[in-house]
């Protein structure tokens, strides 16, 4: 598995579009500033669908499709209609698609968008490797990504399986200093922790009281609605939810985690260690993300002739059979 990873991103190039497009990266970057002038929680929403992309099938742009008739694609699994910032997607693909004709992948525009929003949120603006092509597949029932009540030994090892360790885990966890969460994401924690009816014991008692007040205990009579299901800011405990800095982690050792995944890396010698490091180093933090994103963007990625060029990120090309 890590020879097939490893041959298919060796196919990858910094500057891969220097001749084809010259122009491409500059037009991403121009369109995530516009972006995140109007909308600052927008990286946080690409990085969320770089990782749904490439954790299924790989970076090949697949959780871009959209349904059709009764080929149901990623895009419409349960944890993707949360997924949001595909427009951000189209508006660089229609510019590119002026400029150089079928030239940039739309893997590739996700994972430049991606890593740009890193760069304007205060990461590391690193050298992504680009030449990935898109994916001709797309369904609903490939999708399997590790959920906010996974420990973190499952996390870990459903990371293992696209090449990840743990210490990129923890890494790549900590954008989750950034943006939103809808509280169906965690309310069970608030009050019924895995059926007994009680709060989850981890919750630091001040932060359990601000939690419960921004969601309310479900009405079990009434079905989940996830347009009306309240939303908070992702590290509630951050003063700068539009950052990409240690505070995720601070949250994590003060026991003011919104995820249970997240909250348990405070509950084992070697994560929480790793947390602490974050914080005391930040700069460490802002490399070893940049290291542990550049590693994401080359899981099993398409190159050469493989896939596809789409002209339109939402539909292949032709129907794939």
């Amino acid at each position: 598995m890590s020879m097939v990873v490893a041959a298919a991103a060796a196919q990858l190039q910094v500057h891969f579009y220097k001749d084809s497009c010259p122009q491409a990266e500059l037009v991403v970057k121009g369109i995530m500033q516009q972006r995140f002038s109007a909308d600052p929680s927008i990286p946080a929403g690409l990085l969320r669908m770089h990782f749904h992309d490439c954790f299924i099938r790989g970076c090949d742009g697949s959780v871009l499709i959209d349904s059709n008739g009764n080929r149901v694609a990623e895009k419409d699994a349960p944890p993707n209609l949360t997924l949001r910032g595909f427009e951000v997607i189209d508006q660089i693909k229609a510019e590119l698609e002026k400029q150089c004709k079928g030239i940039v992948s739309c893997a590739d525009i996700l994972a430049l968008a991606t890593r740009d929003g890193v760069a304007l949120t205060g990461g590391s603006a690193y050298a992504l490797p680009t030449g990935r092509r898109d994916g001709t597949v797309s369904n609903i029932s490939d999708v399997h990504i590790p959920g906010p009540s996974f420990s973190v030994a499952a996390a870990a090892s459903a990371m293992q399986t696209i090449n990840l360790s743990l210490e990129d885990l923890v890494t790549l966890l900590g954008a989750h200093a950034m943006g939103f969460c809808q509280c169906g994401f965690f309310v069970d924690r608030l009050y019924n922790f895995l059926g007994s009816g009680q709060a989850d014991p981890n919750i630091d008692p001040q932060f359990l009281g601000v939690l419960r007040q921004k969601c309310p205990r479900p009405d079990p009579s009434v079905p989940f609605n996830l347009s009306t299901d309240p939303k908070i800011f992702m590290t509630p405990s951050s003063s700068t939810p539009f950052k990409l800095d240690t505070s995720f982690y601070r949250g994590v050792l003060n026991e003011q985690a919104t995820l249970q995944l997240d909250q348990e890396l405070a509950f084992t010698d070697l994560t929480r260690r790793m947390a602490a490091d974050y914080i005391s180093q930040p700069n460490a933090f802002r490399r070893k993300f940049a290291k542990a994103m550049i590693k994401l963007g080359n899981v099993n990625v398409l190159t050469g002739q493989q896939g596809e060029i789409r002209a339109n990120c939402r539909k292949f090309n032709q129907p794939s059979h």
